[in-house]
C-alpha cells in the first residue's frame, strides 16, 4: 500500500491572530486545521464530488495537541494523511510545522463520517474515495 502525506495548507501566523502573550491563539489553529481538512477531504472525494451535493462530511471527533509556541510571523505548513478507513468513516492526522525550521507546532487528529445529506445518515465510502484514502494511509504515530 502506498503511503503519502499531502500538503494541505501553507500559511502565516499574522499578528492579529496572536493573544496577549504574543502567541497564536488556539482559535486560529482550529481554523487552519479546518481549512486543511477541506483540502484533504476534497482530494479524497475526488473530482466527481464537485457537482454532488447529496454527500458531505460530519466530524465526530477532533483532538489537537499543542507542541510548540507559534509567534507572529511564523510561516506554517500543514501536512495531512489518513490513519484509518472505516465503512463510512475516515480518521486522519494533520501536522502543523514551521515551514522554515521544521518544528512541529501542533498535531490534530480527526474522525469524520461520510454523510448522506438527504437521508441524514452515514453513507458508505465510495470506491474511488476509498482507493484515494488508501493511497494517503499512514500508520498512526
Amino acid at each position: 500500500m502506498a503511503s503519502s502525506r499531502l500538503t494541505t495548507l501553507v500559511s502565516v501566523a499574522h499578528p492579529w491572530m496572536c493573544d496577549t502573550m504574543g502567541h497564536m491563539n488556539v482559535r486560529h489553529y482550529a481554523a487552519m486545521f479546518d481549512d486543511a481538512s477541506f483540502q484533504l477531504l476534497g482530494h479524497l472525494a475526488g473530482p466527481e464530488a464537485i457537482d454532488n451535493h447529496d454527500l458531505g462530511w460530519a466530524d465526530v471527533r477532533s483532538e489537537t495537541e499543542y507542541k510548540h509556541e507559534t509567534e507572529a510571523g511564523a510561516l506554517l505548513t500543514i501536512h495531512s494523511h489518513v490513519t484509518r478507513l472505516g465503512r463510512s468513516s475516515v480518521s486522519f492526522e494533520q501536522v502543523m510545522t514551521g515551514s522554515i525550521d521544521g518544528v512541529v507546532r501542533a498535531v490534530n487528529r480527526t474522525t469524520t463520517v461520510r454523510f448522506d445529506l438527504k437521508a441524514r445518515r452515514s453513507a458508505e465510502l465510495e470506491t474511488g474515495l476509498r482507493a484515494r484514502g488508501e493511497a494517503l494511509l499512514v500508520a498512526s504515530e
